[in-house]
């Protein structure tokens, strides 16, 4: 995550935890006029299209009290989904035998891109299974991380 959306995170988590729900994970992408701000909730008991929306409603209200983002943008709301994104290394564990996609911000042995199967965390590296070689990934070079369906 890039440090304006961990600041982003730090400010509306809070608000998304008092409605009861996990703040997953933010986004803020840049597009011209056309930027967006979308925000991932959890629950255990699943995301509702409502919840969605009093969540975007309160978040709303406190963005724009705070004003943490100059110019127009679009807030979204969203559900993770089953082939979530990973914002964060404590969200990793949860899914060690999943297949995940990791993109990295600089080369490591040669390559940005990885699809393996997770084995897990040490430290702060992620444990990757990619072809039966294991890769230790550090966690802070990870760009982008998100679990692929398997059919």
């Amino acid at each position: 995550m890039s440090a304006r959306e961990n600041k982003l995170q730090a400010l509306l988590a809070p608000t998304v935890e008092a409605l009861g729900f996990e703040l997953w994970g933010t986004e803020y992408l840049i597009q011209g006029k056309h930027s967006v701000l979308r925000l991932y909730i959890e629950s255990e008991n699943g995301v509702q299209v409502t919840d969605c929306a009093a969540v975007s409603e309160q978040v709303g209200a406190l963005l724009d009290v705070e004003e943490p983002i100059s110019g127009e943008y679009v807030l979204e709301v969203s559900s993770p989904g089953v082939d979530r994104r990973l914002f964060r290394l404590e969200q990793y564990p949860g899914y060690v035998g999943e297949e995940v996609e990791l993109r990295l911000r600089s080369p490591f042995e040669g390559r940005r891109k990885f699809k393996g199967i997770l084995r897990g965390v040490e430290d702060e590296d992620i444990v990757l299974l990619v072809d039966d070689h294991e890769y230790l990934l550090p966690f802070g070079d990870v760009d982008r991380a998100q679990l692929t369906l398997r059919i």
